[in-house]
């Protein structure tokens, strides 16, 4: 877990670190609260230890900012250790109301502040299983609607902000409806959660893919263009039409349809015109006998 300092001190904010990497944790320190902001924006960081008074931004400030504007676009949640000399209540419910989750006066012993991050870590654990529970479709354990259409959004943001592009493949499973009709609806599941596991096998490991709706699958692919999206998609058609699905039924070969587009041309565009992109051309290799990849010419 890595976690962020910012003391302007330097003795404590040397202290602390050398404690926190003997405990085993990974460490980023700062000396004032703009470079913690920065720093806070710029790496995985998964709790913050934070200096009350320092310069530029002071703790408080960081610690609403942190809460408010940052955390809007990280799913992971930071959890945010106030250090101190003030002791009042007063003071204690000003810190705690900016959204920090702990407060600490010094002077502090280090095997308190050991307790103390020890505690922050499991609470940390349990909310990224909180939300990973919340965030996967109960059938299939790809990510739900909600979850891939906020992943395209971070992608598509930092695609922007790095200029690369974004690609984006929409998956449906040719006559999924005669499947259930014909075999029942059990059968159907069975269907399709080998098929999630399948693409869910065949995607880079920096991809999302999650369910899209019904029988659709969503995958989202970060620093891709047409040509790359056009190759993972062939490697998502492989892994099910290849070899047959075992179902309680007997063996049943099954087909897909896809779709794939990336904005490699036009970054600025937003995740709908992507995901309408990329059914139009799904709905397209459907259109022309089913059992097909189509790439989209449409951005």
């Amino acid at each position: 877990m890595k976690i962020l300092i910012a003391e302007d001190d330097f003795i404590s904010c040397k202290a602390l670190e050398n404690n926190l990497k003997e405990w085993g944790y990974e460490v980023v320190s700062a000396r004032d609260g703009n470079e913690a902001w920065d720093l806070a924006r710029a790496n995985d960081i998964r709790l913050a230890i934070l200096d009350w008074n320092m310069p530029g931004i002071d703790g408080i400030e960081l610690s609403h900012k942190i809460r408010n504007e940052y955390q809007k676009e990280d799913s992971k949640y930071i959890y945010i250790i106030l250090l101190t000399g003030r002791g009042g209540q007063d003071d204690i419910i000003q810190g705690l109301s900016t959204g920090a989750d702990d407060y600490i006066t010094k002077p502090y012993s280090f095997v308190e502040l050991k307790y103390r991050v020890q505690n922050g870590e499991r609470i940390i654990k349990n909310e990224d299983k909180r939300i990973r529970l919340a965030s996967l479709d109960n059938l299939t354990k790809l990510w739900n609607r909600n979850k891939i259409f906020d992943f395209l959004e971070i992608e598509l943001k930092r695609g922007e902000r790095e200029n690369t592009p974004t690609g984006v493949v929409m998956i449906d499973i040719d006559h999924f409806k005669r499947i259930n009709d014909r075999y029942g609806h059990l059968i159907g599941d069975e269907v399709l959660v080998e098929v999630a596991d399948r693409l869910k096998n065949a995607i880079r490991p920096y991809d999302r893919i999650g369910r899209y709706g019904g029988d659709e699958i969503l995958v989202v692919l970060p620093s891709c263009g047409n040509k790359e999206a056009k190759n993972i998609a062939k490697r998502l058609y492989d892994s099910v039409a290849n070899e047959k699905i075992p179902t309680e039924v007997g063996s049943l070969k099954i087909n897909i349809s896809i779709g794939c587009v990336s904005n490699e041309k036009y970054l600025q565009v937003s995740k709908m015109e992507l995901i309408q992109a990329s059914d139009t051309a799904m709905l397209s290799a459907k259109k022309k006998g089913r059992d097909k990849i189509i790439l989209s010419k449409s951005l």
